[in-house]
This record gives structure tokens, C-alpha cells and sequence, in this order.
């Protein structure tokens, strides 16, 4: 997902308030008592991604924010994180050894939103579909371990695995995991437009303009049987062109919160200098940015083009000059707060030296300067994408060994140039899937990789990424981890450049503001009510 965008509390989960103020809430813009969201995400529609919002095609932050709210899971990552624990289920667990059998049965009476009953029939049906369909752009690589569903009665799901997977609960707490009503999504097709139907905690109307989403209404659904306590009635989730739009509406009390992806510049003014009316909460954020390669591009081809690179690039003058206090820098693929995580990069290479890098060109007899394009997107990521890239464009022609240009373009044509293989050189985000260090890595080393890179690593596709899954007690896999790590220094397929906190700010009288975003940057509206002071 591209995810699935920053210093980290040294425990995920623990979110606490920066800054506080306290008055009356003036309410926001949506009717009949809303709370009302702002963010930046967009979700539109194009030749390229016509279903934007089914479960087995969308692997995107903002999909999923739509997706959480209104498509229900077997499991689910519980406020402040920690292992899943059971949602649309009512029990899960391994029956072997050999973490290949996972076993679920359903609550009783689950129901989706318009009364039909929800089976283990319909659970087998809304995996195999997304395995069916298996999206190139989609999320199936989460499921692709599956072998079968095999179901007993309406409510037992067993679910066998081609190899061991101790990371499968957190798997099915995903959207692709989600529940889909087989007479709403085809069996082996996406369902086009923008409706999700389920049973979460929400029904959902959305408001489309051009093809694209400019809100979405979520209204408590009655019959919802959960592990979630709902906790208002109504949110409107508003979707802006920008991060600047987003905060003039906070400030004409439009909206009630203004989540991801704020600019650092408005963070950074809120710290310095707090809103009456308004608080900022800080939460921990597990999201990275990095550089990808196409290693087939004649460019990069060449591993010490990418090393080079790796040993000019300055980190944290990005963190410092481009975001401020909301970022830090990043020198391996696993974020410093997820277990296993090793600075892999920095060890390897240091601080940053040009005559380190010309070294390393001069050793594989490639001629300077190298010529490439960096690519960028211009609207996903934030307002500081473009000043980062213009960073690094600088950053590595200054040494004289490199002649770069870059190159932005929109979400909607960029995710699938990239995925054509039509670039050399182009930055990414990355929000995680689930807090497992397993999903920094093997999303961009095994086989149906995210990126679709023609990269390959035998050690790591076959034995450390198998080996990290056969342990139950996560703690136990670091040094596989730490393996995995060290081939990603080496080989540099992909480029942590930094990692960041993320932002909440709110109205006064909104409530439950510090759970409403957990560290994968994922909305959990359910968190959300309101008091008459704060």
C-alpha cells in the first residue's frame, strides 16, 4: 500500500498530547451534529484505478481510511496496538505448530448494514476474490500465502497456509481482509465506483465531483456486532486539494480536526505559537519516505550508482531543513521504534562524503556523471515533497558526480508510471500495513514485491523472510531482521531517506482525539465524540 507520510515515541502505541487549549466547540460543518474530518487524501477514479474503493484493488492510506470504517474484519489491531485480537470473530487461533492452519469463528448474528446475514461463506468468498483478481496494484501480496479457505458451517473459517506465517493475524486485520457481500462485489471483477458496503461500524455516502471524492458521510450502522465501541453517530470526512485549504477550514471552524497530512510549516506554527480554541496531539507515526529504483534502468543498474548515492545523501539536512520537527532521519527500512530495527545504512556508509562515493563509482568503472530524473508526486505526500526533492537534487549534483533532474507529476498518473517501470530514480511513503517489522521488509524484497521491482534476492525471498515468519514470539526474529536489513544496505533496492511524527489538530470540545489516528496513520472514527468543554 502505499501507505499504507514523523521522532518516534520509543513505544508504539503511547500517544500523548503536545499542546493543549481549552474553550467550547463551535461545531463543525457537517449537519445533524458530525463531528467533521478534514484530510488531504484523494480518491478518485481514472482509466488507470476505476475502483478505487474495492477492497481487492485499493492499497492506498486514504482507501483504507474509507475501507476501516465500513468493511469489517476477522481481527483487529486494538487501540494503542499490541497483538490482534478478535473483531468480526469471535475467537482465532493457530491449530499447529507449524503456524500453516489459522481457525476463526464468527460472533453470532453478525449482519451486514442491510440486514443480510454474515457467514463464513462470505469470509472464504471475500478472500478468494481478492486473491482471485490479484490486482496489480492491489493489495493481494498480503494474502497470497493463503493455499485455501475451507469453511464449516456458517461460522467456522479455516484457513491453510502455504508456509508458516506467525505475522497472519495481523493480515487479517487489513482491508483485503475485509467482508464483502457477494450479491455487491463480483466475484472476479473490482466493483466499480466509489459506495463500500459491509458491516463495520459505518454505512457510507460519498460525495464525488469529476470523478473524485470531495467527502464522505459515515453514519453509525445499527447492526454492527463488534469488538469496536462506536462512540458518535455521524463523522463527515472532507477531502482537500491541499494541506493549506485544509487549515483555512480548521480556522473558519469548517471542520473539527485536520489530520494527514499537515505541513510541517503549520505543525511547526502550532508548536510555536498555539491557537486559542485549538490543540495539536502529537501521536506516534510509523510511516518512512524512501528512494526506489527500477535496477533494470540503465542508470541504476549498477548497484554502486545506488551505493553512491547512499553515501552522499544527507538525511539530516533533509529532516531538519525540509520538515522541521516533524521528521528524523532514517537509515534503514524498519522505523527505530519497531522491534529488530538497526541502523544498517548509517554502519555501512556513515556520514555523508563525496570522495567516499567517487571511490565507490571509480571501484565499478562508472563514467560521472550520472544522469538520471528523480520523480516525485505533487499531491500525495504533503506540500514539502517538492523542497525535499529539490534538496536531494542538489544534495547529489554538489558532489560533481551526479547530473540529476527532477520531475513531478500527480497521484493518479505517477503510481502507475512507476509501476510500468518508467522510472529510474522516485520517492515513495510507505504506511505500514501492520506493526511488524515484516512489513518493512518483505513488501519490498519477496517476490510480488510493492514496487514491482525487477530486484531479486534469493537469501532473502527464500530463507530470512520464511524464517522471520516461523516465529510466534516476534522478539525472536530481530537478528533475521537485522539480516534483511544489512542485504538492503548493501544491494540498496529501495533508499530510507526519513521517517516521521504525524499531527493531529482539533477543535476544542472533540474527544478521543489521541486514538482517532493509530501509528499506520490509519483514521479510527469510532474514537471520535464530543464534550461541552475542554
Amino acid at each position: 500500500m502505499n501507505r499504507k507520510t514523523l521522532v518516534l515515541p520509543a513505544v508504539v502505541g503511547l500517544l500523548a498530547p503536545v499542546l493543549a487549549a481549552c474553550g467550547a466547540s463551535d461545531g463543525g460543518s457537517g449537519s445533524g451534529g458530525a463531528i467533521a474530518v478534514g484530510t488531504t487524501d484523494q480518491l478518485a477514479a481514472s482509466k488507470d484505478a476505476p475502483a478505487p474503493l474495492d477492497p481487492a484493488i485499493g492499497y492506498e492510506a486514504g482507501v483504507w481510511n474509507v475501507l476501516r470504517q465500513t468493511v469489517q474484519t476477522l481481527m483487529h489491531v486494538p487501540r494503542g496496538g499490541g497483538r490482534p485480537v478478535p473483531e468480526a470473530a469471535e475467537s482465532c487461533t493457530f491449530t499447529d505448530t507449524e503456524n500453516e492452519s489459522y481457525r476463526c469463528k464468527l460472533r453470532s448474528g453478525l449482519e451486514f448494514a442491510d440486514g443480510s446475514p454474515v457467514t463464513a461463506e462470505d469470509v472464504k468468498y471475500s478472500i478468494d476474490r481478492v486473491i482471485r483478481i490479484k490486482s496489480t496494484n492491489g493489495p493481494v501480496a498480503l494474502l497470497n500465502n493463503i493455499d485455501t479457505v475451507e469453511t464449516k458451517g456458517d461460522r467456522e473459517v479455516i484457513f491453510h497456509l502455504r508456509t508458516s506465517d506467525a505475522t497472519f493475524p495481523y493480515k487479517l486485520s487489513t482491508p483485503p481482509a475485509g467482508i464483502v457481500q457477494q450479491d455487491k462485489y463480483p466475484a472476479t471483477s473490482p466493483r466499480s465506483g466509489f459506495q463500500v458496503d459491509g458491516s463495520g461500524p459505518y454505512t457510507m455516502e460519498p460525495e464525488v465531483k469529476n470523478d473524485q471524492v470531495v467527502k464522505v458521510a459515515f453514519t453509525r450502522n445499527p447492526r454492527y456486532k463488534g469488538d469496536l465501541k462506536v462512540l458518535n453517530e455521524k463523522v463527515e470526512l472532507d477531502l482537500f486539494p491541499d494541506a493549506t485549504a485544509m487549515g483555512k477550514a480548521l480556522a473558519e471552524k469548517k471542520i473539527d480536526l485536520m489530520t494527514r497530512s499537515m505541513s510541517p510549516k503549520q505543525s511547526q506554527k502550532m508548536l510555536e505559537n498555539p491557537q486559542d480554541g485549538v490543540k495539536l496531539t502529537e501521536m506516534p507515526g510509523l510511516a518512512i519516505s524512501y528512494l526506489g529504483f527500477d535496477t533494470d534502468d540503465p542508470a541504476v543498474k549498477n548497484k554502486a550508482v545506488r551505493q553512491a548515492m547512499a553515501q552522499v545523501i544527507d538525511r539530516g539536512q533533509i529532516a531538519s531543513e525540509v520538515y522541521g520537527t516533524t521528521a528524523e532521519p532514517l537509515y534503514s527500512l524498519i522505523p527505530s521504534s519497531i522491534a529488530g530495527h538497526t541502523n544498517s545504512f548509517f554502519n555501512k556508509y556513515g556520514e555523508p562524503s563525496t570522495a567516499k562515493a567517487a571511490a565507490i563509482l571509480e571501484d565499478a568503472r562508472i563514467h560521472t556523471p550520472v544522469k538520471f530524473t528523480l520523480h516525485y508526486t505533487t499531491d500525495h505526500y504533503g506540500d514539502a515533497t517538492a523542497n525535499e526533492f529539490r534538496t536531494l537534487r542538489k544534495q547529489l549534483n554538489d558532489t560533481g558526480l551526479f547530473d540529476v533532474t527532477v520531475q513531478g507529476s500527480p497521484w493518479a498518473k505517477y503510481r502507475p508510471a512507476e509501476l510500468r517501470g518508467e522510472y529510474a530514480v522516485y520517492g515513495m511513503g510507505w504506511f505500514p500495513d501492520f506493526p511488524d517489522p515484516d512489513n518493512y521488509t518483505a513488501p519490498f524484497l519477496d517476490e510480488d514485491n510493492f514496487l514491482n521491482s525487477p530486484y531479486d534476492s534469493a537469501v532473502a525471498q527464500k530463507k530470512l523472510i520464511p524464517q522471520s515468519r516461523r516465529e510466534t514470539d516476534r522478539s525472536l526474529a530481530a537478528p533475521t531482521f537485522e539480516q534483511l536489513q544489512d542485504i538492503v544496505a548493501e544491494d540498496v533496492p529501495v533508499l530510507p531517506v526519513w521517517q516521521g511524527k504525524q499531527y493531529v489538530a482539533s477543535r476544542d470540545g472533540v474527544t478521543g482525539v489521541e486514538w482517532a489516528v493509530n501509528s499506520a496513520a490509519d483514521l479510527q472514527l469510532w474514537e471520535l465524540g464530543r464534550s461541552t468543554t475542554g
